[in-house]
């Protein structure tokens, strides 16, 4: 018989084994390694995704609904179809004295306008707003104060410029107290604000001058006349529900079919933000059926190779077992291989995909948060951590049962 130390045949034999443990381990390592990366990329993405799409939103109340003029599509009581529609301070009164369930609303008007103070000139959007406005398109207060109940009904010369059109006008400094010429009247500015939300309103918030509706209309001659109607409802009640009363309530004030909805519009932004929320719940969804199927392969993984490693180290298990090894001292060993191989693979893919998403925000235009933060870091890493070890369970116990005669006597 030959000497085993001399046999070449089984030297070459044993470094097969020993190639095929190493590749089957990278294999294995880098499932993981893959894995991990997948889903962080996955879920900093779909966060990165929910921020930019939530912005839109963001200062907007869930629950508005707008109503806007349109044009008359049918003709009725004599007047012809095409008749442009004209929003008047009865259609407000009819609706809140009809809707007690709206918890906040406004009137608006606007134009454009030119803007002066000393020798520095801006051009604005011009909006007058009623004092709840601010309730149901949150603004984000730079200085001073937003309009109040006070200002709209004691027709105050009071202004709110949009922080664009200040610093155009008053540069690094204060607005506030200072008189401004909007349209040819002097208005005294009480605040300064901007706004987060992408929605506008004719223009943005930071390009606008806020004046009280009721100073606005009576300043430029504007009468009665109503752009937009804004109304908020209280908890429980959705814009939806009022859709039909609040055209009703229009319809008898004005010539308009009582089917002709292309007449008024009536824009429910809850419907948009039901829409967002489901956008955001495929995402969610996406995420995890990815992450699911990622997870899965690296587990089996691991499991895999743990099985190889038992089968392959028969031999020294028995050799353990026999000169006094306990069976939890083969079973630790053998988890502890599979923790220390998750764990490296584990952290290096979430480095990674951290590099891979803090790179992308950095190239974006817009803002978006592709954040991964380091607590879902260590949620992921420890749920692979906790499969992956409990993928080595099996093989494990395996080796704890194998017997030291039988080990020592395998080849």
């Amino acid at each position: 018989m030959k000497n085993p130390i001399f046999d070449i045949e089984n030297w070459r034999e044993i470094g097969t084994t020993l190639a095929q443990n190493k590749t089957r381990t990278f294999m294995t390592a880098f499932g993981i390694f893959w894995g991990t990366a997948i889903l962080s990329l996955l879920i900093g993405g779909s966060e990165g995704l929910k921020y930019f799409m939530g912005r839109n939103f963001e200062g907007f109340a869930t629950n508005v609904a707008i109503i806007f003029p349109g044009r008359t599509t049918k003709s009725y009581a004599g007047f012809n179809k095409g008749m442009p529609v004209e929003l008047n301070l009865q259609d407000v009164v009819n609706i809140r004295r009809a809707i007690p369930q709206i918890e906040n609303s406004s009137a608006l008007i606007y134009m454009w306008a030119n803007v002066l103070y000393d020798r520095k000139k801006a051009s604005a959007q011009m909006t007058g707003v009623e004092s709840n406005y601010d309730k149901i398109f949150e603004p984000i207060i730079h200085e001073g104060r937003f309009i109040n109940d006070a200002d709209d009904a004691n027709f105050r010369k009071v202004c709110v410029l949009g922080k664009q059109v200040a610093g155009e006008l008053f540069g690094t400094g204060s607005a506030l107290g200072k008189d401004v010429q909007v349209n040819g009247i002097y208005y005294k500015v009480i605040g300064v604000v901007g706004q987060t939300s992408e929605i506008n309103i004719g223009a943005k918030m930071d390009e606008s001058v806020f004046i009280p509706y009721n100073t606005m209309r009576r300043s430029y001659n504007i009468g009665t006349r109503v752009h937009n109607f804004m109304m908020t409802l209280k908890a429980g009640y959705s814009p939806s529900e009022f859709e039909t009363l609040v055209r009703r309530l229009i319809a008898s004030n004005h010539p308009i079919a009582p089917d002709d909805n292309n007449a008024i519009f009536y824009f429910d932004v809850s419907e948009q933000f039901k829409m967002v929320d489901n956008v955001f719940l495929g995402i969610s969804m996406l995420a995890l059926f990815v992450g699911v199927g990622t997870l899965l392969s690296g587990v089996i993984g691991v499991g895999n190779i743990m099985w190889i490693i038992v089968r392959e180290r028969t031999h020294e298990i028995g050799i353990r077992r026999a000169i006094g090894a306990k069976p939890r001292d083969i079973i630790v060993q053998i988890l502890s291989e599979s923790m220390v191989l998750t764990t490296i693979a584990g952290v290096a893919g979430i480095v990674l995909a951290a590099g891979i998403l803090a790179g992308a925000e950095k190239s974006m235009f817009y803002t978006i948060k592709f954040q991964l933060t380091f607590a879902q870091a260590v949620y992921i890493l420890a749920t692979f951590l906790v499969l992956g070890t409990a993928a080595g369970i099996i093989p494990a116990v395996k080796a704890m049962k194998i017997k030291p005669i039988e080990a020592l006597n395998d080849k």
